[in-house]
């Protein structure tokens, strides 16, 4: 992960081209320090909102792509390995195309499962058109609550920096804990 401190730096000397690619890798941080910078008039909303939106919709067709392509180049044994068996494949095509816009966005609005559901939408070959209008839905509200948070609270970047990182590892915590409760009921029945 890059310093924070550092990433202000950057961004304050190199502005909205800096920002971008910052936008795709580091995500909700680099809106909230981007909020920040528009406090303080270095920046300008409307043009940081677009291209936090714009990153985060590219590093989200990054990762479908992952998942699209990346399936076909593993060879058959790491698809074993993995359980990417054709009939799981098939089960995860299955829940794309009946919930995959359901998914998606609650994917990427707890921000804990969005790497895995976006891979997986690539590997179910989800049409490409629905998955970034889905992702444009979560993406809209979640970058202007980053932004907005960063414009009153970006002073304390490196605290808000942590708990966006206990809040997704508590968020993913409880998603699997539901997973496994789940799973133990549909084993149980008969």
């Amino acid at each position: 992960m890059i310093e924070l401190n550092t990433i202000v730096d950057l961004v304050q000397s190199h502005g909205l081209y800096l920002l971008a690619p910052l936008a795709v890798l580091e995500g909700p941080i680099v809106s909230v320090l981007a909020g920040w910078m528009v406090q303080l008039g270095l920046l300008h909303f409307s043009a940081v909102f677009a291209l936090v939106v714009l990153a985060d919709l590219f590093g989200d067709a990054l990762l479908y792509l992952l998942g699209r392509r990346g399936l076909t180049s593993m060879s058959l044994r790491w698809r074993a390995r993995l359980g990417l068996r054709r009939a799981r494949l098939n089960e995860l095509s299955a829940h794309f195309n009946a919930k995959g816009g359901r998914t998606l966005v609650v994917a990427k609005l707890t921000h804990s499962l969005g790497f895995a559901a976006l891979v997986a939408a690539g590997a179910a070959r989800m049409p490409f058109v629905p998955f970034v209008w889905y992702n444009l839905l979560a993406t809209v509200p979640k970058s202007l609550a980053f932004l907005l948070l960063g414009y009153s609270l970006g002073h304390a970047y490196t605290r808000i920096d942590s708990y966006i990182f206990w809040v997704s590892l508590g968020m993913l915590g409880g998603m699997l804990a539901l997973a496994a409760v789940w799973y133990l009921r549909k084993r149980s029945k008969p």
